[in-house]
């Protein structure tokens, strides 16, 4: 274990033997910390936080800090956080309340950019990208390989589903369906992420399909359910990313963006 002398490490922290901590970093002693992470510098881990295997943690960033929410009182919360994340400069990720389930957890393989904000109770996948600024308010769910733009902000207890895309800027109010590519102020639907389908392997009938489905409930301007109603009578509703598309807005509970 590498920890630099200036480190302040509290002796009832839990560490692997492989993890490096570096100056300046400040880990709190109900704080769990896995094989291969790495504390870069002025790091302060604090609460009850699990962090997992092979992550980078840049420096002045805050990790199970206490969350910003007035009904707060100290209870003892918690911040999960999988492997293999890439924290980078003064973000700040928060851990959850008990007005929710407790947790804000995070999935394995995200970047989270300079400056990017996970707030508390959020459910974050894998394999997402926050760029800079990007900001969760509490209780978000963000699904598998989803893109949020620079400076983009998600309105509290929105969805925004697997591998969809929201441009640089957006405000997200209402939930964004699977797949979707959202822009502005309010966010509104500009379309699909094909171009994200194709580089993740997905097949040219499953894209066809989409399109087709997509058509249905943007562009056709016929009610939200009779658009679904549509597909769901349709051979393209045989598609796996088609029903997963029509249930990720029937899941909605805020509405979609659309």
């Amino acid at each position: 274990m590498l920890i630099h002398p200036t480190a302040i490490v509290d002796p009832k922290a839990e560490l692997d033997s492989d993890v490096e901590i570096g100056p300046f970093c400040i880990v709190g002693p109900d704080v769990q910390i896995g094989a291969g992470t790495v504390l870069k510098s002025h790091v302060v881990v604090n609460g009850h936080t699990t962090i997992g295997q092979q992550n980078e943690i840049f420096q002045f960033t805050s990790v199970g800090e206490v969350n910003q929410d007035k009904k707060y009182k100290g209870e003892p919360t918690r911040l999960i956080i999988g492997d293999r994340n890439v924290i980078r400069e003064n973000a700040t990720i928060h851990r959850g309340t008990i007005q929710d389930q407790g947790i804000t957890q995070i999935g394995d393989g995200n970047l989270f950019m300079a400056s990017t904000h996970v707030g508390h109770d959020c459910i974050v996948g894998d394999n997402n990208i926050l760029a800079n600024y990007a900001a969760l308010a509490g209780h978000v769910k963000v699904g598998d390989s989803v893109i949020l733009g620079g400076y983009t902000g998600v309105h509290q207890f929105c969805q925004v589903n697997s591998y969809s895309m929201c441009g640089m800027g957006s405000m997200v109010t209402k939930d964004v369906p699977r797949y979707m590519m959202v822009s502005g102020d309010p966010a509104k639907a500009h379309g699909m992420n094909f171009e994200g389908m194709r580089r993740r392997g997905m097949s040219a009938e499953a894209i066809k399909a989409l399109r087709s489905a997509y058509k249905m409930v943007y562009l056709k301007k016929m009610p939200l359910e009779q658009a679904l109603s549509h597909i769901e009578a349709n051979d393209i509703f045989n598609v796996r990313e088609v029903a997963d598309f029509v249930l990720s807005i029937r899941q909605s509970k805020r509405g979609i963006v659309r």
